[in-house]
């Protein structure tokens, strides 16, 4: 097991560095120049220029890359050109925010979508089982930002329960005055996973349940109860890969969600940079939210070998 865990990380390196310097080069292809969005169209050519040195962009971009990979490592990601903060503590701020949503967003879309995609299973054929593909395939096909805005207008517009936009107190806490402030955006963003999952764990319960060892296990009288255990074991790695994919799309596909109730997270913004052109949030942002995406893989495919051993022949 520990042979295989280091080969893992191993990979999970080079992965990292060539994600790195992806997100360096999306960025420079983009058209426009950053310079723009904090000089007035006026400013003397020389400031231009000075400021293009500043952010060191006036080197050829092989430098400026390793410029900045080597600030990264020691967890320096640049200052930003709008607010000529550091990017690193707005960032830090901005990921738990979307942490948080993430989190509450994969708790009830997971345990909606295997609650429904095995009962949709068991039932395989009636009436239950149409209902709860129906839900799974109206939760994938429902766009976020559409649903988001449904939501506001029926509970923050009509009924007046729940609040449109923010996320509360700066200080987060679990409690009432901020759960509220969370409820509309978490539920928006889980109805895709949940959809997805429901698919995921039907699939894979109907094709364990026609397996020759359920119906042996059946032909000894073993309970649904004990059967279910049996069908969760060989189901699970195929259900955890999908819910780890989806947990980072949380994190990193928030962006409309966010957007759409002002929530504070990365999303937000990564959106704001985008329109600012503010190069080095840009690629803050999207090289922590894709270095997450690797490190999620790399856990769920240490837990899938946990639970399957057979896995680590792969």
């Amino acid at each position: 097991m520990l042979l295989y865990i280091v080969r893992r990380v191993a990979y999970a390196i080079p992965i990292a560095l060539l994600v790195s310097l992806v997100c360096f080069m999306l960025v420079h292809i983009a058209p426009g120049d950053p310079i723009d969005s904090i000089v007035p169209p006026d400013t003397p050519k020389e400031a231009v220029e000075q400021v293009r040195r500043e952010y060191g962009l006036d080197k050829p971009l092989p430098v400026q890359f390793a410029v900045w990979l080597s600030h990264v490592v020691q967890g320096d990601l640049g200052r930003s050109i709008a607010s000529r903060r550091p990017i690193a503590g707005d960032l830090m701020l901005a990921s738990g925010k979307t942490f948080v949503l993430a989190v509450t967003a994969a708790t009830i879309g997971f345990s909606l979508g295997v609650a429904l995609g095995s009962l949709a299973a068991f039932f395989q054929g009636t009436w239950i089982d149409r209902l709860c593909v129906g839900f799974a395939v109206a939760g994938v096909s429902v766009p976020h930002y559409w649903l988001g805005m449904v939501m506001v207008i029926i509970f923050s517009v009509l009924l007046a329960a729940l609040p449109a936009m923010g996320a509360g107190p700066s200080d987060w806490v679990w409690d009432w005055v901020h759960i509220r402030f969370l409820i509309l955006p978490a539920i928006t963003l889980s109805v895709i996973p949940a959809g997805l999952i429901t698919r995921t764990v039907r699939g894979t319960v109907i094709e364990i349940l026609n397996q020759d060892f359920i119906t042996t296990l059946r032909g000894k009288g073993i309970r649904r109860s004990g059967l279910l255990l049996h069908v969760v074991k060989n189901a699970a790695p195929t259900v955890l890969a999908v819910m780890g994919l989806q947990f980072g799309y949380l994190m990193g596909g928030s962006i409309l969600v966010e957007s759409v109730f002002s929530w504070p997270g990365t999303g937000m913004m990564l959106n704001n940079a985008i329109f600012r052109r503010d190069i080095p949030v840009i690629q803050g942002a999207t090289l922590v939210l894709a270095m997450f995406f690797v490190l999620l893989n790399l856990i769920v495919d240490l837990v899938q070998t946990a639970i399957d051993p057979r896995m680590r022949r792969t």
